[in-house]
Parts: C-alpha cells; structure tokens; sequence
C-alpha cells in the first residue's frame, strides 16, 4: 500500500512563451511598475528641474536627448509607461468583474499588448 515518492522537478523553468498571455501581462505590469516608480521617477524629476532651473540646463539636456541612443531609451520608458497604462486600465475592467472569463482574459491581454505597441510605434515615429 505505499506509494513510492514521486521525483520532484530539480528546477522550475520560467520561460514566459510558455505562460498564457494574462499571466506575462501581469508579470510585466509588476516589472514596469517597479522600473516607472524608482529609476525612471527620480530621472525624469531631476531633468525637469534642471531643464527649468536655466537656459543652459535645458540646452545641455537637449543636445543629450538627441542622441540615438538617449531616444532609445526614451522609446524604452514610453514603452513601460504605455504597458503599464494599458494593463492598469485592463485591471481596472477586471475589478468591475468584466471579462473575467479565460477566453476575456486572453483577448483583452492581446489587446493590452496591441495597444502598447502602437503607443510605441507611435512614439518612436515621432522621436525619430
């Protein structure tokens, strides 16, 4: 009558093409977050002071910003601020208990990545 144990699995693997799309949408909603609120915060907080404390300071981080490489990382914060916008807004929907279905979910997780994509596209057209 005793079973014998089961091999337990040495290691998980998180690999997010294998996670349904709600689940990587909130996983990236955690990340985005988290990445808005303490580098990207501070970041912006400081050049806006010092693009208003002085004509220098705005020139200085207009020269900078026009770098292609300031612009990509520009086009990254748009990113994680458009993702975490959307997905926010999904969360929201899903608080007044819409869509909360599995077939919903995943439709509206596509959406949420569609969405960001544009926004970015859009944002990027308008950078470059």
């Amino acid at each position: 009558m005793s079973a014998a144990p089961r091999a337990r699995p040495k290691y998980y693997e998180f690999n997010l093409a294998n996670h349904w799309p709600p689940a990587v949408l909130s996983i990236v909603h955690r990340i985005t977050g988290a990445l808005l609120f303490f580098p990207l915060l501070p970041l912006a907080l400081w050049i806006l002071q010092s693009t208003l404390g002085s004509e220098q300071g705005y020139g200085r981080w207009h020269a900078l910003l026009a770098h292609p490489l300031a612009k990509l990382v520009a086009i990254g914060a748009a990113w994680a601020y458009a993702h975490h916008f959307f997905a926010g807004l999904r969360y929201l929907v899903l608080d007044m208990h819409l869509g909360m279905g599995k077939g919903p979910a995943r439709a509206s997780a596509l959406a949420v990545f569609a969405a960001e994509a544009l926004a970015v596209a859009l944002v990027a057209w308008r950078l470059w």
